[in-house]
């Protein structure tokens, strides 16, 4: 045989999430412990099938299967719309708002980068500084040059409002910028609503593009409080988000997610959502359809709507209350170990502070899993678990000040 057209090809390296999922799976130790990939379980580490759910599933049954429109189901659109902006937001109102179902919010960043490299090119992307590392790898492959902004505070384990504003100060006018409103991934710190404010003052001025990506809206403070950021921007400036339905539907399989743009009227939505839907021609041609069908039933019933809340409500403050149990083991072991930071922070996930090493030595000593960046998704945790993770916390902490 000649040689190869793809002899030259790299080997991929593995996603470091997944891959360390993998590892996880593999490890025969039967007390392991998973707390890296971002997936919520209830206490029995099971994914959790919502009951509003299974209702909208026998309400629908199975039917014929068309091909959706380019721009998805139009009753799963208007429920995006509903959920991420009010029922009432003047964007709506005025219809100056287009929106497309997608693949997951990872399928709506990625469309939201293609649409904005075309419209938009040459310019600079940032994200905040640590972020989820897919917000680099969708816009390069877009064509963007990424950088970052500073929003971790390791001392004080918070943001870092300071460098995040003066970054964005300093950024060239008509950048685009990628914030995540609310449970920020990785660290679990969001902007006060205050800082929030200060933040859109300078995004105005500056006329930076922003993208917002909303893939935990209902696991911070409740479904309505988590969107207030999003909806306070987009009363004032075009905007692009970005929101998925994987974690609060529980939905991760079926990759249900959301594009909308806030335009400055309905003309200019009407030329958008025509663009957009020509991104998802050229890149999957149409979304999937079950999900979307399970998704657009619960939010446009209000009785199921209603369920649904109340259990989004239940993923959210089991959450909050594995993160308090797990400080309260920690103190009980040791007064030396702070944990304030575990309470501070809000949704699926938590920057321990733990280093590289300290994490290698959880997965190799005691099968506790975390991200190499200290990244723990609290979901992972249970009432059975905990005692375990917290005496691992403490000795690895210990055994780095000895």
């Amino acid at each position: 045989m000649t040689e190869s057209l793809f002899g030259r090809v790299e080997a991929f390296a593995g996603d470091p999430i997944l891959s360390l999922n993998d590892n996880f799976k593999a490890d025969p130790r039967p007390e392991k412990i998973n707390l890296s990939i971002g997936v919520y379980t209830d206490e029995h580490g099971r994914i959790p099938v919502l009951d509003s759910v299974r209702a909208a599933y026998e309400r629908i049954g199975f039917a014929e299967r068309p091909y959706l429109p380019m721009e998805g189901h139009p009753l799963y659109r208007e429920g995006v719309q509903k959920l991420v902006f009010g029922e009432k937001h003047p964007a709506l109102a005025e219809k100056r708002t287009a929106t497309i179902q997608t693949i997951g919010g990872t399928g709506a960043v990625g469309i939201a980068a293609d649409f904005l490299a075309k419209h938009c090119p040459g310019r600079t992307v940032l994200v905040s500084d640590p972020t989820w590392e897919n917000h680099h790898g969708l816009f390069q492959r877009a064509g963007f040059t990424t950088t970052t902004y500073p929003y971790w505070n390791h001392n004080g384990r918070s943001v870092d409002f300071n460098g995040m504003v003066q970054a964005l100060e300093a950024a060239e006018h008509g950048s685009i910028v990628v914030l995540q409103p609310v449970c920020h991934n990785p660290t679990g710190v969001d902007l006060d609503e205050g800082q929030q404010m200060a933040v859109t003052e300078v995004l105005l001025a500056k006329r930076h593009i922003v993208v917002f990506d909303m893939a935990y809206q209902g696991f911070g403070t409740s479904l309505h409080e988590d969107a207030a950021f999003v909806r306070r921007y987009a009363e004032r400036a075009s905007c692009l988000v970005a929101n998925s339905f994987s974690k609060n539907f529980s939905l991760y399989g079926e990759r249900c997610g959301g594009l909308s743009v806030v335009c400055r009227d309905k003309d200019e939505a009407e030329r958008v959502l025509g663009q957009l839907k020509l991104a998802v021609r050229r890149s999957y041609s149409s979304p999937p359809m079950t999900g979307g069908l399970h998704v657009a039933t619960v939010l446009g019933n209000d009785h199921l709507r209603a369920q649904w809340t109340r259990e989004v409500e239940t993923m959210r403050n089991r959450m909050d209350s594995v993160r308090r149990l797990l400080a309260d083991e920690i103190r009980a072991l040791s007064n030396e170990v702070d944990v304030g930071f575990l309470l501070n922070q809000r949704g699926m996930f938590s920057f321990t502070g733990l280093s590289e090493q300290q994490v290698t030595a959880l997965r190799k000593r005691d099968g506790v899993y975390l991200v190499g960046s200290g990244r723990m998704c609290v979901a992972g945790l249970n009432e059975v678990n905990v005692p375990k993770v917290a005496r691992s916390f403490v000795e690895v902490s210990q055994a780095v000040r000895g």
